[in-house]
């Protein structure tokens, strides 16, 4: 070779470790910076802070199960079989509701990557498949039948300020059937119609439902009887004047405003009180108060709007496990068979 000739040589290539090439490379913007703003949009709707946590939760639960496996954490790289294989790995480390619960949450999350509002941060389909949702057995909703409701009124027959305030609240539990925060966030501010929510002659009460809209909630008469006995009683409460809550305490800090975890106190009381052996909460009488006015003779389409849903599939969800107890019912009154005389 001549002097002045320079030989170049491949450089040899650099020897990687299995770990570092298991490493994805980043395709999209990564999921917990995504996080961070999907909670502040979350926050915008004026969700329930529970609702927001459970979101949340799910999210960081899978960021660090993907960083842990060593899975892609960008929207981008997240395929369907990383999302397939965290709902397996959840539903064997807890159980197939919990499972469930993170599908649903999962959905909506990438539901919002894929959205305007979230970017679009993915350009191709959700990762989150129908198909892969875990399956839950089916559990029997438990209602409050005609007899506890009557037992758990007889546990609040006195006179005195509780037993009248808790023989309302039952009432319109029962009557209507409001989410436990819109019963209990009810104002009463009789010198400022801005903000009253109370309206007996129009037999009907103000809550406000989940993302905040205002909703009107119907009463009947003896349900109107109830809660006019009560604010009677209202009226003698040392915070009466002060405070601009409808539902006052008798114990505790805050007693100018009984909350929601006082009304789930207050009904595992009383239900203990009645004999009832399956605990009495809140939510029981949502389905209660749906399937009752579906007995009835109700539409669904009435129900709906008087439990303040925004879609038909929830008055099936409340009140299908008593649907048969309902035809039965109808089959009663218009037996083929007894018509012919």
């Amino acid at each position: 070779m001549a002097d002045n000739v320079i030989e170049f040589r491949a450089r040899p290539r650099r020897r990687t470790s299995a770990a570092s090439r298991a490493i994805p490379i980043p395709r999209g913007a990564a999921l917990d910076s995504c996080l961070d703003s999907w909670t502040l949009s979350l926050e915008s709707k004026n969700l329930a802070k529970t609702t927001v946590r459970s979101y949340t939760d799910t999210v960081k639960t899978f960021i660090a199960y993907l960083a842990e496996h060593q899975m892609p954490g960008d929207a981008e790289g997240v395929q369907a079989e990383h999302v397939r294989a965290f709902l397996v790995h959840e539903r064997l480390r807890t159980s197939p509701v919990s499972a469930d619960c993170h599908f649903r949450n999962l959905r909506v999350f990438w539901g919002w990557l894929c959205s305007e509002e979230g970017g679009p941060e993915r350009t191709t389909a959700s990762p989150v498949l129908k198909g892969d949702r875990p399956q839950v057995a089916k559990k029997a909703k438990k209602y409050i039948s005609e007899e506890e409701q009557r037992k758990l009124l007889a546990t609040a027959k006195s006179n005195t300020f509780e037993d009248r305030r808790d023989a309302a609240l039952m009432t319109i539990l029962y009557d209507a059937g409001p989410r436990a925060s819109g019963i209990m966030n009810v104002r009463y501010t009789p010198r400022n119609p801005e903000t009253h929510d109370v309206d007996l002659k129009g037999r009907r009460l103000r809550i406000r439902l989940k993302g905040g809209d205002e909703h009107w909630v119907p009463l009947g008469a003896k349900t109107v009887a109830a809660l006019d006995r009560y604010i009677r009683a209202r009226s003698a409460h040392s915070k009466a004047q002060t405070s601009p809550w409808l539902w006052l305490g008798i114990q505790g800090r805050n007693t100018s405003h009984m909350t929601s975890e006082g009304l789930r106190d207050m009904l595992a009381r009383r239900g203990e009180f009645a004999g009832i052996a399956d605990k009495v909460i809140p939510h029981r009488y949502r389905g209660t108060a749906a399937h009752e006015l579906l007995r009835a003779g109700a539409s669904k389409d009435a129900v709906q709007r008087i439990l303040g849903w925004k879609t038909s599939d929830m008055v099936e969800h409340y009140t299908d496990d008593l649907a048969d107890e309902r035809a039965r019912e109808v089959h009663a009154r218009f037996s083929p068979a007894d018509r012919l005389g």
